[in-house]
Formats: C-alpha cells, sequence, structure tokens
C-alpha cells in the first residue's frame, strides 16, 4: 500500500486553514499510538532542564514541532524535511499561530551538516526510509552538542511494516527496510558514537489490535478510493471506544517483552 499519497490528500484539506489545521494535530495526537509514546517519553527526558536547541529530523506534517514549540517556549527548533509543500504548510501555520521559535528548511538527513548545534534530535518513523541509516546516525551524532540526546521512533523487525518475515511485503510500500530488531539499532547508534541511555519496544499486544482496527484497515479502504473518506466518521464512531482503550492498554503496559515498534534514546557522551 502506498501510504504517502493518502498522506499528502489528507493534509491538503487542511494546508491553508490554521483552524483545521489544529484540529487534525489534536486527531493525530488522539489517533496515532506512535504520538502518546513519543510525547511521553519528550516530557520525561526534559521534566526539569529544556533544551535549547532541537532539531526535528523529518517533520513532516509538523506536529512534533508543534508540540515542542508550546512545550519549550525558549528553545530554538529547527525542522527540516524533503517535501517542500510540508514546509511551506508548516511555515504558515506557524506564522499565523505566531510560534517564532520554529524554523523549516529542505534538508536531506543523508547530506546534513550541522556540527555541535543541537541539544535534541527528534527522528519519528523516519529511518525506515532511509536506506543510510548509519550514515545519518553519524550525522545525528556530529549535529549534537556534548550531552545531547537524539530520539529515534521506527517500526520493529517483529512485524513493524505489518510483515512476519523478511520475505513478506511491507504494507507501507514506502519502506526501505522491514524495521529494526533491538541489537540492529543499538548496535547502529553506538557504532555511531552514542551510548543507548533507554530502549523500548511499543504496539505490543494492544497496540497491534489498536493498529489493525483504528490505522491499517481506514487506510486500506482509503487506498482503495478516496470515497471512503465520507464513510470514515461513521467507522470511527463506532471503532474509537475500542482503538483509544487498545492504545491506553498499551502505552502503560510495563516492560513489553516484543512490539512492533521500537522508541530508543542515545547520548552523546
Amino acid at each position: 500500500m502506498q501510504y504517502d499519497p493518502i498522506k499528502d490528500k489528507i493534509g491538503g484539506l487542511v494546508k491553508r486553514s490554521p483552524f483545521l489545521r489544529k484540529i487534525f494535530y489534536k486527531m493525530l495526537g488522539l489517533m496515532f499510538l506512535r504520538e502518546w509514546y513519543v510525547k511521553r517519553k519528550v516530557k520525561s527526558l526534559y521534566s526539569k532542564q529544556k533544551p535549547d536547541d532541537i532539531l526535528d529530523a523529518g517533520c513532516g506534517f509538523g506536529q512534533y514541532s508543534y508540540f515542542m514549540a508550546k512545550k519549550f517556549r525558549d528553545t530554538k527548533i529547527l525542522s527540516v524535511d524533503v517535501k517542500v509543500d510540508y514546509l511551506d504548510d508548516c511555515k504558515y501555520f506557524f506564522n499565523k499561530c505566531g510560534l517564532q521559535n520554529t524554523e523549516f528548511e529542505f534538508a536531506d538527513l543523508t547530506k546534513i551538516n550541522y556540527e555541535n548545534q543541537f541539544d535534541f534530535v527528534l527522528s519519528v518513523d523516519v529511518m525506515e526510509h532511509i536506506e543510510d541509516d548509519i550514515g545519518v546516525f553519524k550525522r545525528f551524532h556530529k549535529a549534537l552538542r556534548s550531552g545531547g540526546r537524539v530520539l529515534i521512533n521506527t517500526p520493529s523487525n517483529l512485524g513493524g511494516s505489518d510483515a512476519e518475515s523478511e520475505d513478506d511485503d511491507s504494507f507501507i510500500g514506502e519502506h526501505v527496510r522491514l524495521g529494526y530488531s533491538k541489537e540492529d539499532i543499538c548496535s547502529k547508534l553506538e557504532q555511531a558514537g552514542f551510548k543507548i541511555e533507554s530502549f523500548e519496544y511499543t504496539y505490543g499486544k494492544w497496540g497491534s489490535r489498536y493498529w489493525k482496527l483504528g490505522i491499517k484497515y481506514p487506510m486500506l479502504m482509503l487506498n482503495k478510493s478516496m470515497a471512503f473518506f465520507v464513510i470514515l466518521p461513521f467507522y470511527y464512531l463506532f471503532t474509537i471506544w475500542w482503538t483509544v482503550l487498545f492504545m491506553w492498554l498499551d502505552v502503560n503496559e510495563k516492560d513489553k517483552p516484543s512490539g512492533t515498534g521500537v522508541l530508543v534514546v542515545g547520548k552523546k557522551i
């Protein structure tokens, strides 16, 4: 399934309406389990001392930049992506909202050359799209100041792209790898110079049920025809209660032995 065309169409509906974009962000925050995990981790990492400079590496629609810009008012945020139309929409929205602590720039993560510039690098669901992952991790390490952190959220190799083995096709056609094992991603971050500060699986047994009910089946419908967009509100009217329950159960399950997602934090010593 091609996921990006659907994202582009949905994003186009809210691109020039700050009001609709705020609602869109709230819906993403409610319906996407990864946001629950990422935002919780960011809050725990910086509950006391706030980062001075943040790189949102692969900012997409800008929802994480928006979250951090509001939470860390005195922090400078540089948000980069390869999709110019996404960046232009974010610039327009942030200007309309009066958020002056965030800048948006075009950047290919395989070619960035920042040095000792940031205290925190956030990368959410990006690395599964990049072949040269070690090269990007090294560039993240170079971009950070001493003591800075990188947070990587990405699918695991345990069904993270809705594929059970390397012989299966990814549910998301844009992925260049099915996902990471704990050993694989931690080893690659260590090769880049990071010390692993924390690792956790996300999307355990409850998260997998949420994914199918709340994301996979609706995306399959939209991939067949955007006409299904009309019936989605009715679909979610009956499923949202189970979806949110599964998300809550997943994010509150302690020490998951496995999951279809990974969230890892590395520190530059």
